[in-house]
């Protein structure tokens, strides 16, 4: 689970400028109008759609965008048609990539994307290459300020959950898809403060990166997230913990 806990890092530690801010506001309701879409507008009755929304709180996307957001997906108010289109290639390094993506124009994205990979020299591959290498889970991320080690293992114990991971600044928690919203209640009905929480795609092993191809995976990796069209980037990498500091500090 390197490659993610890494990556979630390096997200978290992406200055939040208006502008990304107002690209991940669109992101985020593009998400919630799909998810409705698909599973009605009821979270409590739809997992993703709950994913969508509390991560749409958390990034402080007022109510009212929400709610138009969620009768746009279930025909209440008109709105664009989105299509969910995965991409998936390799990067520098032979590191997997998976790229998730809503799009009112596929030939525009996939021109767009593919030319990300290229520029890298990374590649982008046919349906199936490296998804089978992804497992969907539930992905919870606890500042470790907030508790000891001993009571986060308490907590886990306690929610039994299918796996958890201490890294240098977070206490991690792995569960099922369909746990996420019971986990997140419980959560929450604790008092426990999250600063990650999402519907992940977990790398099933890593590919270790050296000083050279390091920074070029990290440039590609940041541009696909900055496109429109892209919801999320799961890859498969790890990096040496000082290494990844100079990258990112």
């Amino acid at each position: 689970m390197a490659g993610h806990s890494k990556w979630s890092q390096i997200k978290r530690k992406i200055a939040v400028t208006d502008a990304r801010r107002g690209q991940l506001w669109t992101k985020l309701l593009k998400e919630i109008t799909v998810a409705a879409r698909l599973g009605g507008g009821d979270p409590s009755g739809n997992s993703r759609l709950r994913s969508a929304v509390q991560e749409a709180r958390s990034a402080n996307v007022p109510s009212d965008n929400i709610d138009r957001a969620i009768k746009r997906g279930t025909g209440q108010l008109e709105g664009f048609t989105f299509e969910e289109i995965s991409y998936e290639g390799y990067g520098p390094g032979g590191v997997a990539i998976l790229v998730e993506t809503l799009t009112d124009n596929k030939n525009r994205t996939v021109s767009e994307v593919r030319h990300l990979f290229s520029k890298s020299g990374g590649n982008l591959g046919e349906n199936g290459c490296v998804a089978w290498m992804f497992q969907k889970r539930a992905f919870f991320a606890i500042d470790k300020q907030a508790m000891s080690e001993e009571g986060f293992m308490d907590l886990a114990l306690e929610l039994e959950v299918d796996d958890i991971s201490i890294e240098e600044e977070t206490y991690e928690i792995y569960t099922a898809p369909e746990d996420y919203g019971p986990v997140l209640d419980e959560l929450e009905k604790r008092g426990v403060e999250l600063v990650a929480k999402e519907l992940t795609m977990l790398p099933q092993s890593s590919v270790e990166l050296g000083a050279d191809q390091a920074p070029r995976l990290l440039r590609l990796l940041e541009a696909l997230e900055d496109n429109d069209d892209v919801q999320h980037v799961w890859a498969n990498f790890d990096i040496d913990p000082s290494l990844l500091a100079e990258q990112t500090g």
